[in-house]
């Protein structure tokens, strides 16, 4: 995980020679250092990785929140469609059947939209 954290840090600060020292340490290359150099040396080497930052939870909630929106607008659309059967069950009766089996493959396909959005609002929600 540390090697991460550096190669992390060494993208960030490109110049940085404190954050690509824990990859050349003498640990890493396979020498025995002394126990008191060690700690000093990895204490100056993880100068650099410390976390970027505090987490912005509230950017987090309001990329959670703009993709709801998408959420209302599948709500309207199921409004809609069961509008649309109304009206078609009102100007021609007979075709009842094939106008509900339409409606239901047309909210089936709405729903699985709003399951999609619901998915990528929990990722935007609970991703760094």
């Amino acid at each position: 995980m540390a090697i991460f954290q550096a190669i992390r840090a060494a993208r960030i600060v490109p110049g940085s020679a404190v954050a690509c020292r824990l990859l050349s340490t003498a640990s890493v290359a396979g020498q025995a250092p002394a126990a008191a150099s060690s700690m000093s040396q990895r204490k100056t080497a993880l100068v650099g990785l410390e976390p970027l930052g505090k987490r912005n939870a509230g950017v987090s909630v309001l990329g959670c929140a703009i993709a709801m929106v998408a959420v209302g607008g599948c709500a309207q659309g199921i409004g809609q469609l069961f509008a649309a059967l109304v009206v078609g069950m009102a100007r021609n009766p007979s075709m009842k059947e094939d106008l509900f089996t339409y409606t239901l493959i047309g909210m089936g396909f709405l729903e699985f939209l709003a399951i999609v959005v619901i998915l990528i609002a929990g990722l935007l929600l609970y991703s760094e």
